[in-house]
């Protein structure tokens, strides 16, 4: 080997040299530079003293749920006849009492009129009887008869004129009409109760006129032909397990998270359920949520998480609960004396609340405590990276210039005078 060393050219051994010191210089640097790093990312505890603190704790309930609308009217004809206007479609904006549809009025208009008719006939018989009448018994009899009629064709009067208001079907509510199942020459054959069932251009269908708004169940595909949907008041329907759904109570106050919401939206508990469901053992009562107000942003179907604060109490002594530990079973917190010593002194603590715990004996209002935490410090430094990039050894050295050797390599060949 040595001999083959002495018989190579001295350019060759050179370079062989070089490299041998670079990767020396390499390996020594990542060795060391690894070595710091880890030392580096060793966890750095910091002590601070935190003062016992007045605060407002509270105790809640967390579900997530669905946010519906809190009025949903499905509206319908109840009465007969062809439609002979439609004023709406679905997507349109529409206030209480704004006209939807009529049908035509030939049958209700002629029903009124032998309504109205039947009642002055009634209403004249009985004036005449009671002009006739001379006291007698069958004479009373017969006026109060008579006044009998009277009433019946008061009433259907009244239905009449109720039917023929009935021919333009007006929103009972102010929303978003999300169905409009209603064309120009459809019939409609309509009942007392709202009912109505429809079939033209406009489609099939029968439904009723009813309220849902407070309802709790699920709402199901609507058969009448408009639907209104309220977007000024919303609800959320949770469940809660039966081990939580004892510490609530309606009226509770609510702070509602919306999916995709940056603030955080504020309720009340508006109803319990009475009946429970039962997924994997574990009983849940449905809980209805009230938004307060009308915020803007929500939507149907959007998803929400909810905390059912049962329990709020202000001016609650706390510390956080990073500073309470237990030695030999008892509950203690660390305090600083005047000449820098610490010591431990042990407390008596409530409820937990967040990152905060209740002190109920032990503390004052402004005594303080130290709480110690645990950072990460940085793992590496920029300027490596940068020399790394670059192409440089660590520590700002660069690769060697080859062109400079003994020899007289010249820069862009190979050993040998070939080129690369």
């Amino acid at each position: 080997m040595l001999s083959l060393w002495r018989r190579t050219r001295p350019w060759v051994r050179v370079v062989a040299v070089v490299l041998l010191v670079a990767v020396a210089a390499t390996g020594g640097y990542w060795s060391g530079h690894r070595g710091t790093a880890a030392e580096a990312a060793a966890p750095e505890p910091t002590t601070t003293a935190v003062a016992a603190s007045l605060s407002t704790i509270q105790q809640s309930v967390s579900a997530s749920g669905t946010l519906t609308p809190a009025v949903q009217e499905e509206v319908s004809f109840a009465v007969s006849g062809t439609v002979t206007s439609v004023d709406v479609a679905a997507g349109d904006t529409v206030a209480a009492g704004q006209q939807l549809a009529t049908v035509d009025t030939l049958q209700l208009d002629a029903a009124l009129l032998q309504a109205r008719a039947d009642l002055a006939a009634a209403q004249a018989a009985l004036s005449d009887a009671q002009d006739a009448s001379d006291g007698s018994d069958s004479a009373v009899a017969q006026v109060a008869a008579l006044a009998a009629k009277v009433e019946v064709a008061q009433t259907a009067v009244t239905d009449a004129e109720t039917d023929r208001a009935g021919a333009t079907l007006t929103a009972p509510v102010a929303g978003l009409l999300t169905t409009a199942d209603l064309a120009v020459g459809d019939a409609v054959t309509g009942t007392s109760g709202g009912t109505a069932s429809g079939t033209g251009s406009g489609g099939t269908g029968t439904g009723a006129t009813s309220g849902t708004a407070g309802s709790t169940s699920t709402t199901t595909t609507s058969s009448a032909p408009f639907v209104i949907v309220g977007t000024d008041a919303w609800q959320v329907d949770v469940t809660v397990d039966e081990a939580d759904v004892a510490l609530l109570a309606v009226g509770n106050q609510v702070e509602i998270t919306p999916d995709g919401a940056t603030e955080t939206v504020y309720g009340t508990v508006g109803e319990i359920g009475l009946l429970s469901t039962s997924s994997g053992g574990v009983a849940a009562y449905p809980v209805t949520v009230d938004v307060t107000g009308s915020p803007e942003g929500l939507h149907d179907g959007q998803s929400a998480e909810v905390a059912i604060v049962y329990e709020r109490r202000t001016d609650v002594l706390t510390v956080p609960a990073a500073a309470v530990t237990t030695v030999d079973g008892q509950t203690v917190v660390t305090q600083e004396g005047a000449d820098g010593a610490t010591a431990t002194t042990a407390v008596t603590v409530g409820e937990t609340s967040g990152t905060l715990v209740e002190i109920t004996e032990g503390l004052a209002e402004g005594d303080e405590v130290l709480v110690t935490a645990v950072t990460r410090r940085a793992t590496g430094t920029e300027d490596d990276s940068d020399a790394a990039e670059q192409g440089q050894l660590p520590g700002g050295g660069g690769m060697p210039d080859f062109s400079q050797l003994p020899g007289g390599v010249p820069g862009g060949q190979a050993p040998g005078g070939t080129d690369g």
